[in-house]
């Protein structure tokens, strides 16, 4: 398990549902788990919130700084957001200059972050862009450079909602079974879609099942799924 993960999430509860098991079992096993938020998703992501009368793009932002606060509390977490608005997200310039010192300061052994395609969320496939960009900016593609660098952190994708629809093929799937409820605590804190909490729910089941067959430890009841973007250097097989 990786000492120092980093999830970033086009919003602000991308995080619970795709890494919140993984972030709970690094943070458990003594590791630093970081989230980076490059919006609150005040716009498109928070339907529940936008049904009360009078609703304000600030008040939204409050109320789901408040709750990734919380979800990523529960998992063992620190949380923050560059508040760089949703639907659409831009990051360039100033955006990604922030983004990349983020990573550069923070330092990650792993990025988790959104797959390059989605057709029904326009904001995650430029996540996946700028952090990709982002990333190697704060590595400098791992050789020597005229500005400070970071050893270059592994890049993996979480699991999107459609994953067949996403370009999304497991290669890696890591047992949650010591923290799935640390990971429902989380779930629980996003009261602005929480009809994505019985959802996850199931699919950490469904990866589990997928997680015994392909290792046969029979004591996996949940699990998460993640797609490696670059190779694993190993020094054996």
């Amino acid at each position: 398990m990786s000492r120092r993960l980093l999830a970033i999430g086009a919003h602000a509860a991308d995080f619970v549902w795709r890494a919140g098991g993984v972030l709970a079992l690094t943070a458990s096993n003594g590791g630093t788990a970081n989230v980076l938020s490059l919006s609150y998703g005040e716009r498109g992501e928070s339907g529940e919130l936008w049904k009360e009368p009078g609703q304000t793009v600030e008040n939204v932002k409050r109320v789901r700084h408040g709750e990734a606060e919380r979800a990523a509390a529960a998992l063992g977490a620190d949380f923050r957001c560059l508040d760089l608005g949703d639907y659409p997200l831009e990051v360039e310039g100033e955006a990604l200059a922030g983004l990349t010192d983020a990573i550069r300061e923070l330092a990650p052994d792993v990025i988790v972050t959104h797959t390059d395609r989605d057709p029904f969320n326009p904001d995650h496939p430029v996540a996946f862009a700028a952090v990709e960009r982002a990333r190697a900016l704060a590595s400098g593609a791992g050789v020597e450079s005229a500005f400070e660098t970071i050893q270059p952190p592994q890049l993996l994708l979480f699991e999107p909602h459609q994953p067949e629809l996403c370009n999304f093929t497991p290669t890696t799937f890591v047992d949650i079974t010591p923290v799935i409820d640390r990971k429902r605590a989380a779930m629980e804190e996003m009261k602005a879609q929480s009809y994505l909490q019985t959802y996850y729910g199931q699919r950490a089941e469904q990866r589990a099942n997928h997680a015994r067959r392909v290792s046969g430890d029979k004591e996996i009841r949940y699990a998460e799924a993640f797609m490696r973007v670059l190779p694993q250097v190993l020094t054996e097989l």
